[in-house]
């Protein structure tokens, strides 16, 4: 076979690209993983047994999806764009794989989830916060769910009191799941090579899930995220957080009819939880898990909500 001039090897890529650029929307942030070892990875991260149900976000051109279809009894995958979605189809028509593999062509924010063991995906980076949170509402809880994410995103989720990324994020996160960091993905595995790098990170869900309000949580990390290197009691202490929590504190009396003392001060009272609970002069920054659901504790068991 003659050898291919380093010309011609430009050409045929310049064609493959052409041939492959209209199927991708940069709108829809569609990168599609091309490396066969990397997606294989994927699919054994997450240990995918022949009687898993497995759910498929954005499975593209199918790269990953035929590597499920290979070790699941069935996959549902949510695409939202048609051409890819045919294109898909059209990879598994005629084999055996084409009875396990249900396409659901729509948003993935907007679809009903069905029943599934293991969830796949080379997350739409746009979406990535809002996937998390929709996956861990979920009903019944799955096993396990392998993500792909942007390298900062992955770091944020995974991170631990003091690293710099520790965040609100963090902590709503590792709340309800167990989160580790599985791989690295560089840029040029993907097709178009996105401008950031990615990460693999394994998601499984805590079960049964902590009896905790999610909304009353998050509004208590609001708070202490706002500036998360400054005293706990200095991020309690402004204005804005005062009048909202005496606001809070009024409203929960009223619906329980109780009387507000006449002597009632916020500030005083607020100070005071957190002086019980030795949390006043600690920072968010350094705070874990238990600090936050002690916080929680003691303002609910005085009257005082975040939501």
């Amino acid at each position: 076979m003659p050898k291919l001039t380093a010309k011609q090897t430009k050409k045929d890529s310049g064609a493959e690209a052409r041939a492959f650029g209209p199927l991708f929307n940069k709108d829809l942030g569609q990168h599609i993983l091309k490396n066969p070892l990397v997606a294989q990875g994927i699919v054994d991260k997450a240990n995918v047994v022949s009687s898993d149900t497995v759910l498929e976000v954005g499975p593209g051109t199918g790269n990953l999806t035929v590597k499920i279809l290979a070790q699941a009894k069935k996959v549902v995958a949510v695409e939202m764009d048609p051409r890819l979605a045919a294109e898909l189809q059209k990879r598994v028509h005629g084999t055996p794989e084409q009875r396990k593999l249900h396409i659901m062509l729509g948003d993935f924010m907007k679809t009903e989830l069905p029943y599934f063991d293991v969830c796949i995906s080379n997350t739409p980076y746009q979406i990535s916060s809002p996937l998390v949170f929709k996956l861990l509402e979920h009903r019944p809880l799955f096993r396990c769910a392998i993500l792909m994410f942007q390298r900062e995103f992955a770091l944020r989720l995974v991170a631990k009191p003091g690293d710099e990324l520790y965040c609100r994020l963090s902590v709503n996160v590792q709340l309800y799941a167990k989160v580790d960091h599985v791989m690295k993905v560089g840029k040029n595995n993907f097709r178009p090579p996105p401008q950031v790098e990615s990460s693999v990170v394994r998601l499984e869900p805590k079960n049964p899930p902590p009896p905790v309000d999610a909304k009353e949580f998050d509004g208590l990390l609001r708070i202490l995220f706002t500036r998360k290197h400054k005293t706990i009691a200095a991020n309690f202490k402004q204005t804005t957080v005062m009048n909202m929590l005496e606001q809070n504190y009024k409203t929960y009396c009223s619906a329980h009819e109780m009387m507000v003392e006449p002597d009632f001060d916020i500030k005083t009272k607020v100070l005071g939880i957190l002086d019980s609970v030795s949390m006043a002069d600690k920072r968010a920054a350094k705070c874990d898990l238990d600090d936050f659901l002690k916080m929680l504790l003691a303002f609910n068991h005085a009257n005082i909500h975040f939501s």
